[in-house]
């Protein structure tokens, strides 16, 4: 875990649920989430996925949790008898589930407080709240761990409520170098000489193809911009001294 002014901030996400295991359901929230990090200076570096039980839950997380700085939870925090993520962050901390009465008296404006809807309104002692501004219950933080709900738009919502908790660290930048008619075999070397000569930066092809047009982008990160613009530069300058001539810089995804 991160120490120290300008270390590196890490996190887990931990993907909870059957449906994403059966394939039924494909996740994006992933997706979402290691975007939203990264822009606090928190870099995604594991991934799990577990089932709906509580024992794979708790494990998991306990084990995310003390390796990472933060941990992050989608899914099973609904009505339904299968919603069981928060009996098992309880579990993994060791403490109890208790009612919260705001969250009671929010559902009584808007529903019927149901049995079913009660779950919702379920934390560990000594939890807090991460806000819902898109519809249904709040979700919950406990120590480094936030746990979000599996829809994606809720979940969006609930992020908003994340960024201002987190002790992020130096934002990692990430530019693309487009090689078009050449494949992996041709730029392999080049990009290795460079790899090599940047031992602290990430760089790494991702081949495309497209009707008519095949090649790869090359992505360098890196917490140091000057040194990631010299190292597109220099990248630049290898490929095409290797005779690859179709080598551009292209903007980085919104």
């Amino acid at each position: 875990m991160a120490s120290g002014q300008g270390a590196v901030v890490t996190a887990a996400v931990l993907i909870i649920g059957d449906e994403i295991l059966s394939g039924r359901t494909q996740d994006t929230n992933l997706r979402d989430i290691a975007r939203y990090l990264g822009v606090h200076g928190v870099d995604v570096s594991e991934v799990r996925i577990v089932p709906d039980v509580i024992e794979e839950i708790a494990g998991a997380l306990n084990q995310l949790r003390a390796k990472y700085d933060y941990v992050v939870t989608t899914g099973g925090i609904g009505p339904t008898h299968d919603d069981i993520t928060a009996d098992a962050v309880a579990a993994a901390f060791g403490v109890e589930l208790y009612e919260d009465p705001g969250i009671i008296a929010e559902m009584q404006g808007k529903w019927e407080v149901t049995p079913a809807r009660r779950r919702m309104a379920r934390i560990p002692a000594g939890g807090g709240l991460v806000r819902n501004p898109v519809q249904g219950p709040p979700g919950f933080t406990i120590g480094n761990v936030f746990v979000l709900a599996g829809v994606p738009s809720i979940m969006r919502g609930m992020l908003q409520d994340v960024g201002h908790r987190l002790k992020g660290g130096a934002v990692t930048l990430s530019r693309t170098v487009r090689v078009a008619g050449s494949g992996e075999g041709v730029i392999a070397a080049p990009l290795e000489t460079v790899a090599k000569a940047h031992p602290t930066m990430s760089l790494g092809s991702y081949p495309f193809f497209a009707p008519g047009c095949f090649g790869s982008n090359l992505v360098l990160r890196s917490r140091d911009a000057a040194e990631l613009e010299a190292t597109v530069r220099e990248l630049i300058a290898a490929l095409k001294a290797a005779g690859i001539t179709d080598v551009a810089e292209v903007a980085e995804e919104a």
